[in-house]
Parts: structure tokens; C-alpha cells; sequence
């Protein structure tokens, strides 16, 4: 073939270049994927990148381009098969570690604990949730409140004697 005759965009030279390696390229595949499948899509779409890409591509080094394309599309989708079985664990792992019973219970627990929260006196409720929740210490809520520290504890003793007798340890 003259150098003239050799424009990949020409589509008698791309069938050519089909003929040509398609057969190799689809067993590299096969051997990387073990799925006739995937090595077929993965041959096809390295193809189309090519016909894409054919005032780009040198036809001399045609073959391997298709097989860092065919290569590098195997590569991506491993990838992708990866971050998706990642992903797939990690959300299987937090489903499978929780039975029905113990998300039913930690619904209603949850929901016992608003209530019970909710009929605390104003004045220990604000107290129990900035030490508990905010994890503020006794002394910064004193000065938050501009109340003592022995207020601070009274309040929170007491908080904690309703919550035990509710629900339990708090």
C-alpha cells in the first residue's frame, strides 16, 4: 500500500485495518476479561476511538494504538469494578452487621430518647444536651449560662437521674 493510500479516515483503509487486527485484539481481550462479552464491547469501542480519532493516528502505528486503547478501556473498566465493589462492601458490611431487630430497636430507642429529652425541664435539658451532645465541660457551661458549676452539676445530676429511670445508662 503507497503512503498516499494509507488515510485511516478513508473507510475502505479503516475496514482493511479491521480485518487486520480485529481477530488479535478480541483474543488479547478475551485472555485479560475472560468474558467474550466485555472483549467484544471493549474491540468495538476501541475501534470507534480510532475512527474518532483517524486524522490523529499515524498509519504506522495503527496497531498499537488500538492495543493501548483496547488495553487502557480493560484497565478503566477494572478500575471502575473496583471502586464499585468497594463501594458494594462497604454498604453491605453496615447492612449486614445490623439485624431487622436491632434497627428496630435502635428506632425506638432513639425515639424514647427525644420524648424523654423533650420533657426534661428546660433548664436540665439545656444542660444535658451542651455536655453530652456538644461535649462542653462543666466549667464552659457555667460561663455560657453565667450559672455556677455546682448549678451546672445539680442540673445535670438531675437530667441524668430522669433519663436513667426512662432509659436506662445515658
Amino acid at each position: 500500500m503507497s503512503k498516499n493510500n494509507r488515510n485511516i479516515c478513508h473507510s475502505k483503509i479503516f475496514e482493511f485495518i479491521y480485518h487486520t487486527y480485529a481477530k488479535a485484539i478480541r483474543r488479547f481481550l478475551f485472555f485479560k476479561t475472560q468474558d467474550v462479552d466485555k472483549a467484544e464491547d471493549i474491540l468495538q469501542d476501541a475501534f470507534v476511538k480510532l475512527w474518532d480519532n483517524c486524522g490523529k493516528v499515524d498509519y504506522d502505528k495503527v496497531k498499537s494504538y488500538l492495543y493501548s486503547i483496547a488495553n487502557n478501556m480493560f484497565l478503566n473498566e477494572k478500575k471502575h469494578e473496583k471502586v464499585i465493589h468497594k463501594y458494594n462492601e462497604q454498604h453491605n458490611k453496615h447492612d449486614t452487621n445490623e439485624s431487622p431487630e436491632f434497627i428496630m430497636l435502635e428506632k425506638e430507642f432513639m425515639e424514647k430518647l427525644k420524648k424523654t429529652m423533650a420533657a426534661l425541664p428546660e433548664k436540665q435539658r439545656e444542660v444535658f444536651l451542651l455536655n453530652r451532645i456538644e461535649k462542653k465541660k462543666y466549667k464552659e457551661i457555667a460561663l455560657m449560662l453565667d450559672i455556677s458549676v455546682k448549678a451546672v452539676e445539680k442540673r445535670m445530676h438531675q437530667a441524668l437521674v430522669v433519663m436513667r429511670k426512662e432509659i436506662g445508662n445515658v
